[in-house]
């Protein structure tokens, strides 16, 4: 998975490196497309469009021109607000169809998502918030013609041999953040520029620290939400039994990560991975849940 920011790389020649890439690796390659909701951050970067709609709306161009780079037989021209192309064409093509990951949770990201989307990034959110969100999705989806995406969702999983220590873990790593934040002074700036997957997590955390079965909100909270920060804590069996819940909600891929990336990644692969793929294996396709 290869994530690209609109508005810094042009589409065209994206288009061409992924295809080269995806040929090299024998058709491994996606794309997430990150379009940013943080207007401060992303004038660090050089980016001029203030306006989260009108970030979204050069989205929508700019996968409108990957997507005929990839798959025009002959050369095309495309005119749009932000992005104009004439006689545009790869000699290269994908080995395979590339994947596109959209998320966001505002009405404009939910809108491409619709039009563009294989796949629908959520950040670990409440069954609630995810059922909503994946219904908005599918209405998108079915607006512009298409079939629902395929939905993904990113958290990070704490887990150890028994709940205790799971929870144990937990606190020691909110007390080193914490920790690491009043060495350094710094905060994550609250500008008003959250991004609205942001403001639903910290919305979220104001609800209380563990939701659901064992949703832990306690370091989105300190970090201003402004990635995937929640996570699942327990032992291996309980936290694949929220996996499977999930996955009953229409969840088919899960990205996750630790907050120690060698050793995390151990134990997910011993402990975690196995049961989660054990307990849904039985389950079919993953449902189309109605709001």
């Amino acid at each position: 998975m290869i994530a690209q920011r609109p508005g810094f790389t042009s589409p065209t020649l994206l288009a061409r490196q992924l295809a080269v890439v995806d040929q090299l690796s024998k058709g491994r390659v996606s794309l997430h497309v990150i379009t940013g909701g943080n207007a401060t951050e992303l004038r660090q970067d050089g980016n001029t469009l203030d306006d989260k709609d009108e970030r979204y709306a050069r989205t929508d161009e700019w996968l409108d021109v990957i997507k005929q780079e990839w798959a025009s037989e002959k050369p095309f021209t495309y005119k749009g607000k932000y992005y104009q192309v004439e006689n545009g064409f790869a000699q290269v093509k994908p080995h395979s169809p590339i994947r596109i990951f959209v998320g966001g949770a505002s009405d404009a990201a939910i809108e491409v998502a619709g039009k563009h989307a294989d796949t629908f990034a959520l950040w670990g959110e409440s069954y609630v918030q995810v059922r909503d969100v994946t219904s908005r999705v599918r209405a998108a989806a079915a607006r512009h013609g298409r079939p629902a995406p395929r939905f993904s969702l990113s958290v990070r999983p704490i887990i150890a041999d028994t709940e205790e220590k799971a929870w144990a873990k937990a606190d020691d790593i909110l007390a080193r953040a914490t920790a690491l934040q009043d060495k350094t002074g710094y905060r994550k700036p609250a500008d008003g520029h959250a991004t609205a997957g942001a403001k639903r997590l910290l919305a979220l955390a104001e609800q209380g620290t563990r939701i659901d079965k064992r949703l832990w909100t306690e370091m989105a909270a300190l970090t201003g939400a402004n990635s995937n920060t929640t996570a699942l804590v327990g032992t291996p069996e309980q936290v694949a039994e929220v996996f499977g819940d999930y996955y009953d909600l229409g969840v088919s891929h899960f990205l996750i990560r630790g907050f120690d990336p060698l050793i995390d990644a151990i134990d997910y692969g011993r402990d975690l991975i196995p049961r989660t793929r054990e307990l849904i294996a039985g389950r079919g396709a993953p449902k189309e849940v109605a709001a």
